[in-house]
């Protein structure tokens, strides 16, 4: 179910102050000076959310599991009691990222793409973390700043297709036209707050052992490439994180107090950039670029340019030339278990179940933790009808993460069609860890009308019952439209 318009007015509203003497609907009371933590939090989930039901952000366990590890990194130096960060990457080829409120910070695959090496895309990463961390976001509404109207202009957007008739769909298709490029327009911090992000977030770089030259060096790369080719995509950074020369040579005055240190890319970095490229360009065009790149012998890997040659080829349907590509990164590449996951999906694809069982049993077994992997065989097993199988693993690892909304939306596949007070508890707690208050109210309802004597399970649905009427009825709501 799509995020309802009134919670995701309210979630927007709160980011921007409507401009004096307008004969606009009222979005509901921006009047505080600052942002309180709590505000933060539930304004960045309904983003987060809305990005999410809108297909912005991408769903990859692969991509999302390397940026959180990536930024846990980041942050583990940055003092903040209480505050946490969830990282994610939009399928755009914009060169760009933001941090959102409640520690949200999104990545677009232009960026990752753009980067040439580890470090930097840690530097912005970094930078991200550190506009979080000196509570930018709040220093921001403080201040009023008058500029922020795209977003605005978006909310009444959706306002007026409701009021139109068009419905809480067109409403929703408005508000969430390029939300994510959206939201990130309206995050342009001043020149003082990004010499601050630089500042601390070199710090936080150097911390997490990264080479901090590359903060500097980025920046400078993109000042650059805007200024002789007019790069549209770097545009979207630039616009957002203004550079300047000051900013830049700061940065680089800077670097005498950290010692140097040079550190190779590691494979998750290889391998994650080269799946968002296959996202980037689709498969026709992914496998001229990768051909074209191992011919002229350019690349930072020639292994993970072989991943991304079997991935293309792959999605292209050629099994045997995918295998044999995935072959050649073996040999280039320590084990990894991006690895066994393409193995098990060519397998899957050809219809081989001994082979597709070896890669999920192998890989497994040497990354029992991957999320990937044992997501992939789950899905799998179910598909096969192995349920008694795919039962067990469920269990197990709900046990280790019980907040996983994916474990739930397959244990809801597993259950459709044969348990419906399992199928609808399985895709309500799946609903509640996404945030989705008011869809996993309603399949909690359905819960309880459908039949079944799991006393356990019926005490627990009814506790989160309670939870959510009780979180619904506390949400802020916009008041009438008036001029």
């Amino acid at each position: 179910m799509k995020p309802s318009l009134p919670s995701l007015l309210v979630a927007l509203a709160l980011l921007i102050p409507p401009p004096a003497q307008a004969d606009l609907p009222d979005l509901g009371d921006v009047s505080e000076a600052t942002l309180s933590a709590a505000e933060e939090a539930r304004i960045g989930a309904e983003l987060m959310r809305a990005m999410r039901d809108s297909g912005e952000a991408t769903d990859d366990p692969d991509i999302n599991a390397y940026l959180n590890d990536l930024g846990g990194r980041l942050a583990q130096s940055a003092q903040m009691p209480g505050g946490r960060f969830t990282f994610f990457s939009l399928n755009d080829r914009s060169i760009n990222a933001f941090a959102m409120p409640g520690g949200y910070i999104g990545v677009h695959s232009g960026l990752v793409l753009t980067t040439q090496s580890e470090s930097e895309l840690a530097s912005v990463m970094a930078h991200e973390i550190a506009h979080v961390t000196q509570h930018h976001l709040a220093r921001m509404q403080a201040s009023a700043a008058p500029n922020q109207l795209v977003l605005l202009a978006a909310i009444l957007a959706g306002a007026l297709a409701a009021k139109a008739g068009g419905g809480s769909d067109a409403a929703f298709g408005a508000l969430n036209a390029g939300l994510g490029l959206t939201v990130a327009s309206q995050l342009a911090y001043s020149r003082d707050f990004e010499r601050e992000a630089d500042r601390v977030g070199m710090q936080y770089l150097a911390n997490a052992g990264f080479d901090v030259r590359a903060m500097p060096l980025f920046m400078e790369r993109l000042q650059n490439a805007n200024r002789l080719n007019d790069n549209n995509n770097a545009l979207a950074f630039l616009r957002t994180h203004p550079v300047t020369v000051e900013r830049i040579s700061e940065a680089q005055n800077r670097l005498s107090a950290f010692g140097l240190k040079m550190r190779a890319d590691s494979p998750d970095y290889l391998l994650v950039r080269e799946k968002l490229r296959l996202a980037a360009l689709g498969p026709d065009e992914a496998v001229r670029y990768y051909r074209q790149a191992l011919a002229n012998r350019q690349f930072l890997s020639e292994g993970a340019q072989w991943y991304g040659l079997a991935r293309a080829l792959l999605a292209q349907k050629d099994l045997e030339a995918a295998r044999r590509a995935l072959d050649e990164a073996r040999n280039r590449l320590p084990d990894h278990p991006m690895l066994w996951s393409l193995e098990a999906d060519i397998a899957r694809n050809a219809g081989d179940e001994t082979a597709a069982r070896a890669a999920y049993r192998n890989g497994l077994a040497r990354y029992p933790s991957n999320r990937s992997l044992y997501l992939g065989e789950i899905g799998w097993l179910i598909e096969r009808g192995q349920t008694g199988e795919a039962e067990k693993r469920l269990r197990l690892q709900l046990g280790r993460t019980p907040s996983d909304s994916a474990l739930y939306r397959l244990q809801a596949r597993l259950y459709a069609d044969r348990d419906r007070l399992r199928y609808h508890s399985a895709l309500a707690n799946a609903l509640y860890f996404e945030g989705n208050a008011e869809a996993a109210l309603e399949q909690y309802r359905l819960a309880g009308e459908a039949p079944g004597d799991d006393f356990y399970l019926r005490s627990s649905n009814e506790a989160r019952m309670r939870e959510l009427e009780r979180r619904i009825r506390e949400t802020p709501r916009p008041k009438k439209g008036r001029s």
